[in-house]
């Protein structure tokens, strides 16, 4: 028998709380089966992605395909029985159901025909990659008003013969009731969930490309992500948490890169204020270094006026912004960037500026609100104008929703089943140290200053406004922005000023931190492991931040296979120079592998002619046997669950709580 346990008062009230959930041994029993069933269930798919930067449509063909997996599964299912075409076709109505449906439409000789084939395709596809997920997580995905439908289906085969007609009479009965285009919806978003269990997002959602909002109300649409924050994200994190600064960061970026339509559209943000300070104040000034970048349709749309007054607003903001980091540096000498103090070095005599000891000419130095005298100090205009447009990304409740989202579902870095994942380095010196950083008054380096960070960032927006620690949290996120080795901008400086007003390349220069070196070096890589706790042959430091050069034959794997780059090349801007259009991760049961993209042709043409983002799969990395959930996070989770239902059904049997009857 049993010796009768003795419960601390803490265990008891944890056991009773446990027992509210589970009121009887037959609960408890009944969710230790079901849980210890799971631990033995493949692990699911995991799906990384990284620098997506804008580009929504890219974005989401690569989220509808998984990278690919979709394709795949339909591949095993039917190449040798469905035609290319037709695959093709089936592949992006899973994508696009309610565009491709719509398209196809006035085509269809026999609309019912092509419902009955596409629904039998569905299900059976449906059912392929549903297997290895357990009955109950299938049904908590499936569309509320089609679940039991969807439910039979998959779970009864029309090939049984006493279930045929059943089956059948299924399909034929959505389709008599003109319900087929909803249910193959239903269908299409089942499949997607289903090929891919967990999403990483590995930083940079923000910034470049046109509509940065619609990627993230897709990601509040998905059923299981997280985000490593990128130096882009902390930018738009600490504009809407009301950084003087990093609005004017924001404002500068999109106007130059020509991409207001995320301010304007997506966030309701209006520049009026700046348009017209910036027509007024600049209206006689040469603003011939802020011409904003025009390509495409852009370029033969704007017309002289268009461009004269982007440019005007583009150094109106610019400047604003080089006063303000002036100010942040002042203000922090810790940060140790005074050498970044620009504005006072200008020799507006011989038009040129000393930079470390190198004087370069300048080619803009007409600056109507600069006084030499005081270069840092905003006019009264400057600062009623940066007011307002700060106070409109602080009442954009879009804006606001997608950076609470950040916050709650993002952090600097992220260790998930034995991988390390974080946006841009960990700082190191040239020795292979990890740098220390001296801010908030202690010395840092490693894991322990990524922790202090992630924390200081939250102050920006969850402490009180107006307070200094909300202030000095705002500091910081520009200190991740733009800040010397930030450990998601990793580079010594970033030359704005050089880049605006000096035409000289050479002086553009942004020196990498060591990292971006000694990430080749295998010991270097198991080292920074080692300091995060992971170690053993499968774990993997994953980062993005900077593209690969692929033209250049550059391999994203590095370290021995130790570190995987994956910035997705999304951003146009940076194709010329990658040769592609970046690469995913993706890591199921069996595997890791790593997809190369070639550049999206759109969504309308992808829909039209059925064409998907070509791309090439690498696997890099073998498991030795299918890894199951019970090696996994969530299988250690689970069992801890196991075990305190375990210690629920001893203090039944003990006495200890009573089971209640209902």
């Amino acid at each position: 028998m049993t010796p009768h346990k003795d419960y601390s008062e803490e265990e008891l009230r944890y056991l009773k709380l446990l027992a509210r959930q589970f009121p009887t041994v037959r609960a408890a029993g009944t969710e230790i089966i079901n849980l210890q069933a799971i631990l033995n269930l493949p692990k699911g798919c995991e799906h990384f992605i990284s620098d997506v930067h804008g580009e929504h449509e890219a974005f989401l063909h690569i989220l509808n395909s998984c990278s690919g997996v979709v394709r795949e599964r339909m591949d095993l299912l039917f190449s040798n029985s469905v035609p290319r075409a037709e695959l093709d076709q089936l592949a992006t109505l899973i994508y696009y159901p309610e565009e491709k449906l719509e398209q196809l439409k006035p085509t269809l000789e026999d609309p019912d025909e092509f419902y009955r084939i596409t629904l039998h395709r569905l299900i059976e596809l449906c059912r392929l990659v549903t297997e290895r997920y357990s009955r109950s997580k299938v049904r908590k995905a499936m569309h509320p008003d089609f679940a039991y439908i969807i439910e039979e289906l998959l779970y009864t085969h029309s090939q049984e013969i006493d279930k045929h007609d059943y089956f059948e009479n299924i399909i034929s009965t959505v389709i008599e009731i003109g319900l087929a285009p909803d249910f193959i919806s239903a269908l299409s978003a089942l499949i997607k969930w289903a090929a891919v269990d967990h999403m990483h997002l590995v930083g940079d959602i923000f910034d470049r490309g046109p509509r940065a909002d619609i990627i993230m109300d897709s990601l509040l649409r998905h059923h299981s992500v997280d985000v490593q924050w990128g130096n882009h994200d902390v930018l738009w994190m600490g504009a809407a948490s009301g950084s003087r600064t990093l609005v004017a960061t924001v404002l500068s970026n999109s106007i130059h890169y020509n991409n207001l339509e995320v301010v304007e559209t997506g966030y309701g943000i209006s520049l009026r204020p700046l348009s017209v300070f910036a027509n007024d104040v600049y209206r006689h000034c040469d603003v011939s270094r802020f011409a904003v970048k025009l390509t495409g349709e852009d370029a033969e749309r704007f017309s002289e006026k268009d461009r004269l007054l982007s440019a005007r607003m583009h150094k109106a903001i610019t400047v604003i912004l080089f006063k303000l980091e002036g100010q942040k540096i002042l203000r922090h000498p810790e940060y140790g960037m005074d050498d970044r103090l620009l504005l006072d070095k200008i020799d507006y005599a011989h038009k040129c500026v000393t930079i470390d000891g190198v004087t370069w000419p300048l080619e803009d130095t007409d600056f109507p609100t600069v006084d030499p005298a005081d270069p840092y100090t905003l006019t009264a205009e400057e600062n009623a104008v940066i007011d307002q447009l700060t106070a409109s990304f602080e009442r954009s409740e879009k804006l606001q929703a997608h950076v609470r989202f950040l916050y709650s579902r993002g952090s600097l870095y992220t260790i998930y089943n034995d991988n390390l994942l974080f946006h841009g380095c960990i700082p190191l010196t040239e020795d292979g140290r990890f740098l220390p950083f001296t801010l908030g008054g202690k010395e840092r380096s490693g894991k322990a200053f990524l922790d202090w960070a992630d924390t200081a960032a939250r102050q920006a927006y969850y402490y009180r406004r107006g307070s200094e620690d909300r202030k000095l949290g705002m500091d910081f996120l520009w200190f991740l922005w733009a800040g010397r080795n930030s450990p998601i901008f990793g580079r010594d400086r970033m030359t704005t000023f050089e880049r605006r007003l000096i035409a000289d390349e050479r002086a553009w220069a942004e020196p990498k931190n060591a990292y971006y070196t000694l990430y080749q070096d295998p010991a270097v890589c198991d080292r920074i492991l080692r300091e995060f706790g992971l170690a053993g042959p499968h774990c993997h430091i994953i980062n993005g931040h900077v593209p690969v050069k692929a033209r250049k034959g550059e391999s994203p794997i590095k370290g021995g296979g130790k570190l995987i780059v994956i910035d997705g090349g999304f951003c146009k801007a940076y194709q010329p120079t990658s040769g592609i259009a970046g690469y995913t991760l993706i890591y199921n049961s069996r595997c890791f592998r790593i997809v190369a993209h070639q550049p999206f042709v759109g969504r309308e043409r992808a829909i039209r002619e059925n064409y998907g983002i070509a791309s090439s799969t690498d696997i890099f990395e073998r498991l030795e046997s299918r890894r199951k959930i019970v090696e996994t996070d969530l299988g250690r989770e689970i069992q801890k669950q196991i075990d305190d239902l375990r210690a629920l059904l001893d203090a039944y049997r003990a006495g200890a709580i009573k089971e209640e009857h209902r």
